[in-house]
């Protein structure tokens, strides 16, 4: 089964640019406004989206992002509102739509339950970032019965090993993590991420876009010079935040704008 997520990554490469991955946690500011939002991304130039259900324990988001999923928490967001939010946006908008969401929730709810509804919504898969592959088996059951995606995240310190055991199981992306620590803006992108992709590359990766602290188009741009994507959370959850639907639209015009100035 074609992956989308990988066919979206394609169709930005035969325009001679990266993708633009872009990121926001649903139920914020609410569950409608959130909707609309992704849509507004949808819509603004962004390939891919990445959505967040809220957690009550995120290890890896910043502070932005923290304060926004407590906010859809304490608005009453319901795991069960994540499906309700991709399938309007599905109906709305033809990019794929991923998840990103910590294990547990999916656990809780029933791996292959999970699976079976997300698919049901349009959804195009998870990206799982505290679960490993050789952890995943149940998840990599569901998903292949389904054709959801499967991203999987590998980061600096991981070893040749584990990045073959994380590109063989992977499908749309390898999600490269570009340094170590929790999301948010970095004023200078690590080098490591350079390196990693280089890594990953040669180890047969067909597609790798990098997340975590990239927030301007510059870096956009930077990222895509050796990446397939440039995943962005923190600027967009901001611009949304401090300016609504209309500053999330401007914010994101011009991060897309640094994905079409890219020399791959």
């Amino acid at each position: 089964m074609t992956s989308r997520v990988a066919a979206a990554i394609d169709a930005a490469r035969a325009e001679g640019r990266g993708a633009f991955v872009g990121y926001l946690p649903l139920g914020f500011p609410d569950l409608q406004t959130s909707i609309d939002a992704a849509v507004t991304l949808a819509e603004s130039g962004v390939d891919v989206l990445e959505l967040g259900p809220p957690y009550s324990d995120p290890v890896m988001d910043g502070t932005v992002i923290q304060e926004a999923t407590q906010a859809a928490l304490a608005g009453g967001f319901r795991l069960r509102d994540t499906f309700t939010a991709v399938r309007e946006i599905t109906r709305r908008v033809d990019i794929p739509v991923l998840v990103m969401t910590y294990w547990n929730p999916v656990l809780q709810y029933g791996v292959d339950r999970y699976a079976d509804d997300l698919a049901a919504a349009g959804g195009a898969g998870l990206i799982t970032p505290d679960i490993t592959p050789e952890s995943a088996a149940e998840w990599i059951a569901a998903s292949r019965r389904t054709g959801l995606d499967r991203v999987f995240l590998a980061a600096p310190t991981s070893t040749d090993e584990r990045l073959d055991l994380i590109i063989e199981n992977s499908t749309g992306f390898v999600y490269t993590v570009s340094t170590m620590g929790i999301t948010g803006e970095r004023a200078q992108l690590d080098a490591a991420a350079r390196t990693l992709v280089a890594r990953l590359r040669a180890r047969g990766a067909e597609h790798a876009c990098v997340g975590i602290g990239i927030s301007t188009p510059a870096q956009v741009s930077g990222v895509l010079d050796y990446a397939d994507g440039a995943i962005v959370g923190t600027a967009l959850v901001r611009a949304l935040r401090d300016g609504g639907l209309e500053g999330l639209a401007e914010t994101a015009r011009a991060l897309a704008a640094g994905a079409a100035q890219t020399a791959n």
